[in-house]
């Protein structure tokens, strides 16, 4: 696995929710294994951390879920498993 700092966050749509967010922090972990094609990014494992002022969790996560799914990056990289920890402080 290698850490991937200053990855750009997906536009979380807190807008929409009428939430603007005080921080959102997103990296990335990404896992390169050997395959018969020779060096595959396999999984890509994302951590955000979001401080959002009067939004809840269900909800923070229901939009960290959506910005994941609709990332261009996430979409490009469909083969590789793409997995989400979501923290609202």
């Amino acid at each position: 696995d290698r850490d991937v700092t200053g990855v750009q966050t997906c536009a979380l749509p807190i807008s929409s929710a009428e939430h603007p967010p005080s921080t959102i922090e997103t990296t990335a972990t990404v896992t390169m294994e050997t395959t018969d094609d020779g060096p595959t990014v396999t999984r890509i494992h994302l951590s955000t951390h979001a401080t959002v002022p009067g939004i809840e969790k269900s909800m923070f996560d229901e939009l960290a879920k959506k910005a994941k799914d609709g990332c261009p990056i996430s979409r490009l990289l469909k083969s590789a498993e793409i997995t989400l920890d979501a923290s609202l402080t």
